[in-house]
């Protein structure tokens, strides 16, 4: 097929709407799988070509509709086209301001910075800084280290079992799959499958003394690090909360130790866990944070924000070409706005509490869910093999594929890629929320029924 004629192919399927474009549709497949890099990851296991979307639906160039409750890994606080968002654009786009702007002052990043700044923990936003970064969150993770490393003078770093920081290099070494140890690693607390076998507040208890111990002693071989950097709740790693009260001692061990400590929200974020931002639930005030995701309203854009003393860094130390996105800006300043006036956090705890409860009503007559955990609306259940308990990543994988055949999306996550997770717009209506329960729980059983004996 001509390029011309693949274009219109393509411009028919958009035109179509629900009648839709089945054979367009496979066409458009076949082509990705032919000439996208093996590396491609969430078209592998959603076989769709998204047309048109709004809210928590999109619809596929088949016709089909489906509930996004992956929401671009957490991106779309407001979910797919929210109309305060194409406001936001549209404005841009029709007042003639310049689209690409290095790091140069403009009205629409002064708005952003002001808006974003009202948001931040107060203890914080008193005395804060803020770097632009490339467009993506693993570049603001890379900017954090090398911001921690030039003030502090020290390279060691502090990070987690079972984090996920991005896929740059540093980003990478940072995250709990990394295939070298160029970091310390540290016990996450976890209840379900606790590293020292015992949950709760004694399992928190014991990470929190493992921390402080290899810190303080001399023979440890863990010299003063640069920073900590830490996820209010892991995502990528199964969704699990940190407990409050562990990460407030996290703080109260770094800071006794002038070691910076930097609080990733790329994922939690903007109302995500039910506050504004995740450190919010433990009153923790961190010396950083890294921002992505939501904070553009859909569209790339990353910053981290930090105390202004540890602003020593030369011009140009950390620069991009793209750190000046006037349209994620816009919206992102629309999107913080709209959470902050309609009390999405609040709503999100509110809502994320009651499916969390529906969803452990689940446990008891299916022996293959082991676990339901999160936080707001961000919603993990951990999938096993009844009889021996251990991670059984063939089921959750098989439970995706069941719920995109009802009509909804989710992705998976965890150690073993057993959890299946669920990241709706901060927007979904009770309504939609039971929907996807529904699919989810008619999803678990059919999966089951087809597992391997």
């Amino acid at each position: 097929m001509a390029l011309t004629e693949q274009a219109a192919a393509a411009a028919t399927v958009v035109t179509q709407g629900s009648r839709g474009s089945a054979a367009a549709a496979e066409g458009i497949l076949g082509r990705q799988a032919q000439r996208e890099s093996a590396a491609r990851t969430y078209a592998r296991s959603l076989p769709i070509v998204p047309v048109r979307a709004r809210g928590l639906t999109i619809e596929g160039a088949d016709g089909r509709r489906y509930l996004d409750c992956l929401s671009g890994a957490g991106t779309l606080a407001l979910g797919h086209n929210h109309p305060v968002v194409l406001e936001a654009i549209r404005g841009v786009l029709d007042s003639g301001a310049p689209l690409h702007v290095l790091d140069l002052a403009t009205p629409v990043k002064d708005a952003f910075t002001s808006e974003l700044f009202a948001n931040l923990p107060a203890g914080l936003a008193a005395d804060a800084r803020i770097q632009f970064c490339g467009p993506a969150g693993t570049d603001a993770v890379e900017a954090a280290l090398k911001l921690v490393r030039t003030a502090t003078g020290r390279s060691g770093l502090l990070a987690f079992t079972g984090a996920y920081h991005g896929m740059t290099a540093g980003a990478l070494d940072a995250s709990g799959g990394a295939p070298e140890v160029r970091v310390t690693r540290l016990p996450y607390p976890q209840d379900y499958r606790c590293p020292f076998g015992v949950g709760g507040t004694e399992g928190a208890r014991l990470a929190a003394r493992w921390t402080e111990s290899l810190l303080d002693d001399p023979k440890s071989g863990v010299p003063s690090p640069a920073a900590m950097i830490v996820e209010p709740v892991q995502g990528e790693g199964g969704v699990i909360p940190s407990p409050d009260a562990w990460l407030r001692r996290m703080r109260e061990i770094t800071a006794a130790r002038g070691i910076p400590l930097i609080a990733d929200e790329v994922q939690t974020g903007v109302g995500r866990t039910g506050a504004f931002w995740g450190v919010d639930h433990a009153g923790v005030v961190p010396d950083v944070m890294v921002l992505s995701k939501a904070i553009g309203g859909s569209l790339p854009l990353a910053v981290i924000v930090y105390r202004a003393e540890l602003d020593v860094w030369a011009p140009g130390a950390h620069a991009g070409t793209f750190r000046g996105n006037q349209l994620a800006m816009a919206a992102g300043t629309a999107t913080l706005a709209y959470v902050r006036e309609n009390g999405l956090a609040e709503r999100a705890a509110t809502l994320g509490d009651r499916m969390l409860a529906a969803l452990r009503g689940l446990i008891p007559a299916h022996p293959c869910v082991g676990d339901v955990r999160g936080r707001g609306l961000m919603i993990g259940v951990e999938l096993i093999d009844p009889d021996t308990g251990a991670a059984a990543p063939g089921l959750a994988s098989a439970v995706r594929r069941e719920c995109l055949d009802r009509g909804l999306i989710v992705e998976l996550g965890g150690r073993h890629s057993s959890v299946v997770r669920l990241l709706p717009p901060l927007t979904v209506t009770d309504e939609q929320a039971t929907a996807v329960l529904d699919r989810l729980a008619d999803a678990i059983p059919a999966a089951a029924g087809r597992r391997p004996h």
